[in-house]
């Protein structure tokens, strides 16, 4: 939703305009035309008309509009530039282009990828129009970026995000929902310490349908200002996460969407080089439940489940698999697909 004068809030602050035009992006003089783009939480993002084309610039925000206090340091626009760039050179159709980045302003600018020919996957998942098969692409594309970088140290050093990602996803994701929950607590906790502790691909760290642009060639990828040296697994669940709780925003749809979670799952285990895929999918089981549950009583709760009942249900179905964890993501789906149904 467009802010009240946001060409104006934007033309007055000096660090965009003077980074946009150290980058070369801007004459001195000129006013582009602005259009405000949903930037989700974390980030400012607007559509630029100048006299050298369109583009997107995203500024990072040190605090995210969330209800809770959520603070996260601005140096991530730099790793999601950094991310867009070795991702990239792996996955070119599945990436934006990278254009330029301003570290100072800490301003990250790409390609626009106009909505008509690129729509936003949750959108699409919100009219129940939930295709397998791009589901697969999407497991596709993400496996191959973390095989590429598995085990290796350069993009270990490179992506020496720990704080970060602690800041951004395992304390408010996990540690934060532990805080609510003293009889599962002890299971968050450790899996937090897990997933911090787990050093083995690249990691994106907020694959999700509201960052997925379901495009001609498959998905984009956007908004990877988690992105991390760490656990595969993580990427895997979070992703997996969206699919299941959406068959409480679209009931109608939900048998779709177990659809998209098995072809999801099958294309990514079949690309899984760098350890046994097993090891890793026990990883994703086991975060899965708390993503689950995070995702309500988290710091960042899904804007789509409201009722209390609804919420429950999440509750009712994460908690227990917390305490006694399955060991396939085939388990949970067939206790998920008996839950929605009844």
């Amino acid at each position: 939703m467009k802010a009240p004068d946001q060409h104006q809030a934007f033309s007055e602050d000096g660090d965009v305009l003077d980074g946009l035009r150290r980058l070369g992006l801007l004459e001195d003089s000129e006013r582009p035309e602005l259009t405000p783009l949903t930037g989700g939480v974390s980030s400012e993002i607007w559509k630029v008309s100048s006299a050298r084309g369109e583009f997107c610039v995203k500024r990072a925000l040190a605090r995210l509009r969330v209800a809770a206090v959520w603070e996260a340091p601005l140096e991530r626009s730099h790793f999601e530039a950094e991310w867009m760039r070795v991702a990239g050179s792996i996955r070119p159709d599945n990436v934006p282009e990278l254009l330029a980045e301003d570290v100072a302003s800490h301003l990250v600018v790409m390609r626009f990828l106009p909505p008509a020919d690129y729509p936003l996957w949750k959108a699409q998942l919100r009219d129940g129009h939930a295709d397998p098969a791009f589901a697969a692409k999407v497991g596709e594309a993400l496996v191959a970026i973390h095989a590429a970088t598995a085990d290796d140290p350069a993009i270990a050093a490179r992506f020496a995000t720990d704080a970060a990602f602690h800041a951004i996803r395992l304390e408010p994701y996990l540690e934060a929902t532990a805080s609510r929950h003293e009889n599962v607590a002890d299971r968050l906790f450790e899996l937090s310490r897990t997933t911090a502790g787990t050093k083995r691909c690249l990691v994106h760290g907020d694959v999700s349908p509201k960052n997925i642009l379901a495009g001609a060639g498959g998905p984009v990828f956007l908004d990877a200002e988690c992105a991390w040296f760490g656990d595969p697994a993580f990427d895997l669940a979070f992703v997996l996460n969206h699919l299941l709780l959406k068959c409480m925003w679209t009931p109608a749809a939900g048998e779709k969407f177990l659809d998209c979670f098995a072809a999801l799952i099958a294309a990514y285990v079949a690309g899984v080089t760098w350890e046994p895929a097993q090891a890793l999918e026990e990883r994703a089981a086991a975060l899965l439940p708390g993503l689950m549950l995070a995702r309500i009583d988290g710091k960042s709760p899904v804007e789509y489940i409201t009722a209390e009942a609804d919420k429950d249900r999440v509750r009712g179905f994460a908690i227990p698999l917390l305490q006694r964890p399955a060991t396939t993501l085939a388990d949970i789906a067939a206790a998920w697909r008996l839950e929605i149904s009844r």
